[in-house]
């Protein structure tokens, strides 16, 4: 499995999400979307629904009725309901759950930074993991660090 780490250092989270989401999209792949936080959940999917048309960014609620027919699922967890490939952490916690898919992004600000060194020290000596580690350029394009 692959694990992204984007460091939000230049753009909050409700604006990284629908760009990183777009590119799964475009890709042919499905996205789960996960954020314990209930306000944040509501913030993306504004921000998802929120894209200029035709770019908006269909999407439903973990749980739902209909949700396997969803490109993306919001949920406190990763939900695999669509059979989505990728999953994206948008709070800036790991989740065991994240492992079961193909690859997982994860999202975090500066008062992450801590907790997000210690998951990239603790997934070094994995074979099962390959690990990447993005940051923003003054422009907020995502370019692979190091």
């Amino acid at each position: 499995m692959q694990v992204d780490f984007y460091q939000l250092s230049r753009d909050p989270v409700e604006r990284v999400v629908p760009l990183l989401a777009g590119k799964v999209l475009e890709s042919g792949a499905r996205l789960s979307i996960a954020a314990r936080d209930e306000g944040l959940r509501t913030r993306l999917s504004e921000a998802l629904w929120a894209q200029d048309p035709p770019a908006f960014l269909a999407h439903g609620v973990a749980g739902a009725p209909h949700a396997a027919r969803q490109p993306i699922l919001i949920g406190e967890s990763c939900d695999r309901a669509n059979d989505a490939a990728m999953a994206l952490l948008a709070d800036g916690e790991w989740r065991e759950d994240a492992a079961a898919f193909a690859r997982a992004m994860l999202l975090f600000g500066d008062g992450a930074t801590g907790a997000a060194r210690e998951l990239w020290r603790g997934f070094a000596g994995r074979d099962d993991i390959e690990r990447r580690f993005f940051k923003q350029d003054e422009r907020g394009r995502w370019k692979l660090a190091g």
